[in-house]
């Protein structure tokens, strides 16, 4: 059974076009690269307009994998211009520069580095705290799971991470009754 690009992009990435969160990542799999950017391009099309933004950060020609970045460039970038984000991000080895750059950045280590760069949480809008909880405590001895491994507070994580379901649930009801992505994002 072949799986469909348009339910995954929206299992992966409703709460983004919700405006709920900022960003989200998902890995595709299409053997036909010229295929894959032709979708991405109508995609694109569709949510630009709407502020949502759509990147591949790595492309694998051995395994035909795509990790496909959906962003809200505004937010991201209010996200990484906060000074503990920039604090975090320069002690990780980040230049300073505009969240283009920084995404760059992010591109080239998940690339060339064998270690998967955990500080991606914070492009995808995790609390800082869960980023710093999940690299200090390797994975472990977290308050609650869900989207992300929280640290904090596990109310507030479970509280988020259950409206991110609903709106999943929503917008996933809403595509399968042929409400187009373009209608389902959220204006920025």
């Amino acid at each position: 059974m072949r799986r469909d690009f348009g339910t995954a992009f929206i299992t992966q990435c409703a709460p983004v076009m919700a405006g709920l969160k900022p960003a989200n990542l998902f890995r595709w799999v299409e053997p036909d690269a010229h295929a894959m950017y032709s979708t991405l391009a109508v995609w694109r099309e569709q949510l630009s307009p709407r502020g949502v933004q759509i990147r591949v950060l790595k492309a694998c020609a051995v395994s035909s994998a795509f990790l496909i970045y959906v962003y809200r460039g505004k937010r991201l970038g209010e996200d990484l211009c906060r000074p503990e984000i920039q604090a975090y991000l320069s002690r990780t080895g980040y230049p300073k520069g505009t969240p283009e750059q920084q995404l760059e950045h992010l591109s080239r280590r998940l690339c060339t580095e064998e270690e998967f760069p955990h500080e991606i949480g914070v492009f995808l809008g995790y609390p800082l705290e869960d980023v710093i909880g999940f690299v200090r405590h390797k994975g472990k001895n977290y308050t609650c799971k869900g989207y992300w491994k929280a640290y904090g507070d596990p109310e507030a994580a479970r509280a988020r991470f259950a409206s991110y379901r609903r709106c999943t649930d929503i917008y996933l009801r809403c595509y399968r009754k042929g409400f187009t992505p373009a209608r389902l994002t959220v204006a920025a």
